[in-house]
């Protein structure tokens, strides 16, 4: 007797650019996005960890997600953001260029990523093209679409950092 694939599922993700690359993490995952402002820095911290935030009471690391993927850190302007999102039942912010949208993904057009020499994907679980829809009239606007690299959150994890900060 074979054993049988799980049947492909729909998940919801969010969208963003970094370094004019597109990215997504699962909804499942994020709290809440909130405008950028400027994090109060702490010493002692990892480079990435741009320091933290008051969120609703709590005290929030704010990390450079450019930077936590090993890229040169973000230069901020009116469009960027924080992610805030559970990670190891804590919340960490993630700075990131600019929110795209919402999109609906089967897991059965998620392409793993590809094994390179030299290259650490562990912080991507896959890859998926995902197709621009006009915000006015809900049509396709590019036939090609977009390669979004979707984000393990799970391998973003701070916790020594998390503790350190917070």
């Amino acid at each position: 007797m074979t054993q049988e694939a799980p049947a492909a599922q729909d998940l919801k993700f969010v969208t963003f650019s970094l370094s004019g690359q597109m990215f997504g993490i699962a909804m499942t995952a994020l709290v809440e996005i909130r405008e950028w402002e400027e994090p109060t820095p702490l010493p002692g911290v990892p480079s990435y960890v741009r320091g933290v935030t008051n969120l609703r009471g709590n005290v929030v690391p704010v990390v450079g997600l450019a930077e936590r993927l090993g890229w040169p850190p973000s230069v901020t302007h009116a469009r960027s953001c924080i992610l805030v999102v559970n990670l190891d039942g804590k919340q960490a912010g993630f700075l990131v260029d600019e929110m795209n949208d919402i999109v609906s993904i089967s897991t059965a057009d998620v392409q793993p990523p590809p094994a390179l020499d030299g290259a650490d994907t562990s912080m991507i679980y896959g890859l998926v093209r995902v197709f621009d829809r006009n915000s006015d009239t809900g049509t396709k606007t590019d036939d090609r679409g977009v390669m979004v690299s979707l984000i393990d959150v799970a391998a973003l994890s701070l916790t020594r950092d998390l503790d350190a900060a917070a």
